[in-house]
């Protein structure tokens, strides 16, 4: 009725009509009954501000000029129609100017049109009504709480929406009623226990992130709506255990406060950890990972924080584990912010120490090589100590029962579990943990390399890409020999160093001479580890001595037979350490011989334990005759028994096993002869110590000849090594002016010590001896080695030389002829010439009518 004739009016009197407001809304109030007068204002403002707004929409911008006067009489209308105001009638005015009011503000450059001076008194006005509303609307829903105080919640969800509004000052207005809702139900008189948050993830999630608000009220708001829900589950706490008869702590809310609460995502969840259901924990990690793809960076950050905080505290209670771990590794592939980035691989850490059977799994099976994102997170299991202890046993265990005897396939997961540590291992913060897992650690990773190498991968299978792209790449071998290093160096790099210098990587690559590696690395373990790792080693290896798998039992044998070279090791009460290597040398296995062999040869560096060994030396001898490298540990066992040994006796034995000794000082094998001839020298040291007598150095020229021929070998070592042994036989038997000779003898100068030699064996010697000499030196000449045959020739023919041969009786010129003889066709055709002029020699100083002497046919 109103708007129909309100739209004829023309515009200049529109001033007039709301002047007309005041006397219509005065005759109003004296017309109608006090029961009608409200509803009858409410109407006219209603009509007159609907018609304002529809002129201002149809005038295009002409009743700007009105509008000062208009609005003038806005808070005339209010103040002196009606004396008596009730809310009612206060919200249905606040309705009808909101009306006008946005319908005014939706006009552009109205602000440029008109002064508006009352816009003040009109906004301070709509202030005051809308607190007064507010008000009334929190006394509502106390009121509500106290009648239904299970429907809190219910409350609390109504307020979503505005929560989550992108407009602050929605949020604002409803962080402030959630916080003034929950602070009422917190101080409730007739608190119930019946109070219950069903979704309190989601809640304690909603409020922790709007603690992080740009807006510092909205932050202000929440850490107050934060420590009032903690209220209430301190105080439902509490009862429950009053309930239960139990001592209650007073004052629990004083550990934490509002302000403890501000920004401080941890501290929130620190302190609802151990209300969550684990439906809730889960709904909380779920929603959060929401956030964290938001255009705020803050919100995203506290997210991240929130997840890692829970995860640290409740984990191991988390379900939904595979969709939290499917969800966290989708969002980090994204361009998340650096910090928000760094604390979710912080919160996959935490969750992996906490349920690390689920996750660790899930991480393994992604497709090798793996990309910047996964091996990013391996190197962060590294950095937790509780995660790398837990992600550690468990890829131990993968690799400690992963190989079955036979098996020809590559199988992936032992692999992968390799490539796992080779990123855990490279980063600084996992020694530790390493040193704590290091016996386990390191016997899983060496008998895995065994495996691999056994498998023969191709070089070309790539498995694992250092910094996830342009970086070094590994095949399944040289990434297992990179973790065997990673963790040696982790816990001592000494032992990396001394495995460096002894070849150990190229020894461990080789499935033939892996055994050997491992030998080269214990002893660099021996050398750099302290006792009580050494002992701990010890242990972990006995266990494992007659494992059902075979590079298991190689593995510990080794290492245990190499231990005994430390003396607390080998003095450790209990052991039955001879006990256990005699059966390893008895078995067929020349690996488990050589390894027996080698443990008796550590335990005899031990004076007390080479005393009690002195009875093995029957035993020892079988085994000289073996293949090369039983051979030279048997050799060596012998050696250190002899050298280490005490007393009298050492002569005793020295004199049991020369025989069994001489012939390997020319043997055909390069490491037998210089392994064979260097105990040879620490023998005869040790010999000197006790005053041998003349049957032990009358027994010693046995061994003259054999050095003296091997003396002139092409190989430096076997030189060196004659040399040295020389020395000690020259001290033993008393040839004193021979001992820095032979002491200072290169390869170059060979021929001129066998001529020294010869020439003092000839003057100074009784012809019986010089006689035995050359008769030992005809066996030579039929030797396979065509040096030693060269070397018996020059020796014979330079004893030939200095002795007299008018001398030597007709028989004995004879079978040294026959004995050269037999070389007149030797397939080295030096030697044929060098055998020719020799016995053309022979004749020239053979006068037989006038010998009478014979120095070789009683030899």
């Amino acid at each position: 009725m109103y708007t129909s004739k309100c739209f004829s009016f023309p515009l200049n009197n529109c001033g007039k009509v709301a002047a007309s407001l005041p006397f219509s809304c005065s005759l109003v109030s004296a017309l109608q009954a006090p029961e009608h007068q409200q509803r009858e204002w409410v109407l006219v403002c209603n009509t007159i501000y609907l018609t304002y707004s529809k002129i201002i929409l149809e005038s295009k911008g002409a009743i700007f000029g009105h509008l000062d006067a208009i609005l003038a009489l806005i808070l005339q209308h209010y103040h002196n129609c009606i004396l008596e105001k009730d809310k009612d009638l206060k919200l249905d005015y606040l309705n009808a100017l909101i009306i006008l009011t946005k319908i005014l503000g939706s006009q552009q450059h109205v602000s440029f049109q008109f002064k508006f001076p009352h816009k003040l008194a009109i906004v301070t006005f709509m202030v005051d009504l809308f607190k007064e509303t507010m008000q009334s609307l929190l006394r509502l829903m106390e009121t509500l709480i106290v009648e239904m105080p299970t429907r809190i919640q219910n409350c609390l969800q109504l307020m979503n929406p505005w929560l989550n509004s992108q407009k602050d000052h929605e949020r604002e207005r409803a962080m402030w009623c959630t916080a003034r809702i929950l602070g009422f139900t917190a101080k409730m008189e007739d608190f119930k226990m019946e109070i219950e948050f069903t979704r309190l993830g989601r809640l304690v999630k909603l409020l922790a992130m709007r603690c992080q608000d740009p807006v510092d009220n909205i932050c202000f708001l929440s850490s107050q709506a934060v420590y009032n829900l903690y209220c209430i589950f301190s105080k439902k706490k509490q009862m429950k255990k009053k309930m239960q008869g139990l001592w209650v702590e007073e004052d629990m809310n004083e550990v934490y406060s509002a302000n403890l609460f501000y920004n401080n995502t941890f501290e929130i969840a620190e302190a609802f950890a151990e209300y969550f259901t684990q439906t809730q924990l889960t709904n909380l990690v779920l929603t959060a990972m929401e956030e964290l793809t938001g255009s705020r960076a803050k919100v995203s950050l506290a997210a991240a924080q929130l997840m890692s905080a829970v995860m640290k505290k409740r984990g191991t209670d988390l379900t939904k584990v595979e969709e939290i771990v499917a969800g966290i590794l989708e969002r980090l592939k994204l361009q998340l912010e650096p910090n928000t980035k760094e604390e979710m691989l912080r919160a996959l850490c935490l969750l992996a120490g906490n349920s690390t059977d689920s996750v660790v799994p899930l991480l393994l099976n992604r497709t090798l090589p793996w990309d910047r994102t996964i091996l990013a997170l391996w190197k962060v299991f590294g950095t937790e100590r509780e995660t790398t202890i837990n992600v550690l046993q468990l890829l131990i265990g993968i690799l400690e029962n992963h190989s079955t005897e036979g098996t020809r396939e590559i199988a992936l997961q032992p692999v992968e579990a390799a490539c796992a540590l080779c990123e855990m291992l490279s980063g600084s913060l996992c020694r530790e943990a390493i040193q704590e897992l290091y016996p386990r650690l390191l016997l899983a990773v060496l008998c895995h390399l065994y495996w691999v190498i056994e498998q023969n991968a191709s070089q070309k299978m790539v498995v694992y890409r250092k910094e996830g792209g342009s970086g070094k790449t590994f095949d399944p071998t040289s990434c297992a020999l990179e973790v065997v290093k990673l963790v040696l160096a982790a816990a001592y790099d000494g032992v990396v160093v001394y495995a460096d210098e002894h070849k150990c990587w190229n020894l461990l690559s080789c499935p033939k001479f892996y055994y050997i590696g491992i030998m080269e690395l214990t002893s660099g373990i021996v050398k750099n580890c302290e006792p009580v790792m050494l002992h701990r080693i010890l242990n972990l290896a006995k266990n494992l001595l007659n494992s059902v798998n075979n590079r298991q039992k190689i593995l510990a044998r080794t290492i245990y037979a190499q231990l005994l070279w430390h003396r607390s090791v080998a003095q450790t009460p209990g052991q039955d350490f001879v006990g256990n290597l005699i059966k390893w040398i008895k078995e067929p296995n020349l690996i488990m011989k050589e390894i027996g062999l080698r443990g008796i040869s550590n335990l005899a560096l031990h004076p007390r334990q080479s005393q009690s060994l002195k009875s093995l030396v029957p035993f020892l001898r079988d085994f000289v005759k073996s293949e090369a490298r039983v051979t030279v540990q048997a050799v060596k066992a012998l050696r250190n028994i002899i050298y280490h040994g005490q007393g009298e006796e050492v002569k005793v034995v020295f004199c049991s096993i020369s025989k069994h000794l001489r012939p390997l000082i020319n043997d055909e094998r390069d490491q037998v002869r210089i392994t064979a001839i260097s105990a040879l020298g620490h023998m005869l040291h040790r010999v000197n110590q006790f005053r041998p007598g003349y049957a032990i150095q009358k027994h010693l020229y046995s061994f003259l000849v054999p050095l003296l021929l091997s003396f002139q070998d092409n190989n430096t070592e076997v030189v060196k090594a004659c040399g040295a042994a020389l020395t000690e036989w020259t001290n033993v038997i008393g040839w004193s002016s021979f001992t820095q000779m032979f002491q200072h003898t290169t390869l170059s100068d060979h021929i001129q010590v066998l001529e020294e030699t010869c020439k003092y064996l000839v003057s100074t010697c009784k012809r019986q001896l010089v006689g035995e000499l050359l008769f030992q030196s005809f066996s030579f000449l039929k030797s396979s080695q065509s040096f030693l045959r060269t070397a018996a020739v020059h020796f014979i023919g330079l004893i030939a030389e200095k002795i007299n041969l008018h001398y030597i009786h007709e028989e004995d010129v004879q079978l040294l002829r026959n004995a050269l003889e037999s070389m007149k066709n030797d397939p080295v055709e030096s030697n044929q010439i060098l055998v020719n002029t020799l016995l053309q020699n022979i004749e020239e100083y053979v006068n037989p009518a006038d010998s009478t002497t014979s120095i070789i046919r009683y030899c």
